[in-house]
């Protein structure tokens, strides 16, 4: 007996794996003849600002794994004593993806490592970001979560900036 076919891997024009399986509004992949939501454009360089203001769009339209794509391009092109905070924004808003599609156990472990891995800029939050807020947002909401539940968890949309 012969092993099943298998579909080669998805790559982009560098030769990274890429997949190009359509996926839903909070990015489930769906079969590649589904028709999907339109996915966020990868590798866009954005200053910090342009970073925010898109991630708290997407958030606030209800597509936290759209602002997660958007805070994942800050966190790997970013080289600086930033990089840590784009990768723990980039942790919340899969937080956030995880509670809107039921996943309570893992919303309550990305929301609580996405605060962790901001905090320590609380003393200084660059670009406006309400660090305090959002890390006391966060420990708030998952205090008292519901783990048995299999169903989503309808959250707050925290502002990213306190202006």
């Amino acid at each position: 007996m012969g092993s099943p076919q298998r579909r080669k891997r998805d790559r982009d024009e560098q030769g990274r794996a890429r997949n190009a399986r359509p996926r839903d509004g909070l990015g489930r992949p769906l079969p590649y003849d589904a028709a999907g939501t339109e996915r966020q454009p990868e590798g866009i360089e954005r200053t910090p600002e342009e970073s925010l203001s898109e991630g708290q769009r997407l958030l606030d339209a209800g597509k936290p794994f759209h602002a997660h794509e958007v805070f994942e391009d800050a966190w790997k092109l970013s080289e600086g004593p930033e990089r840590l905070m784009w990768r723990g924004l980039a942790q919340f808003a899969v937080g956030m993806t995880h509670a809107a599609r039921g996943n309570r156990t893992g919303a309550i472990k990305l929301l609580q490592r996405g605060a962790d891995g901001i905090e320590p800029y609380a003393a200084d939050p660059p670009h406006g970001i309400d660090i305090a807020g959002l890390v006391s947002w966060t420990r708030q909401t998952v205090g008292d979560v519901d783990t048995s539940i299999d169903s989503p968890l309808e959250l707050s949309v925290p502002r990213l900036t306190s202006h």
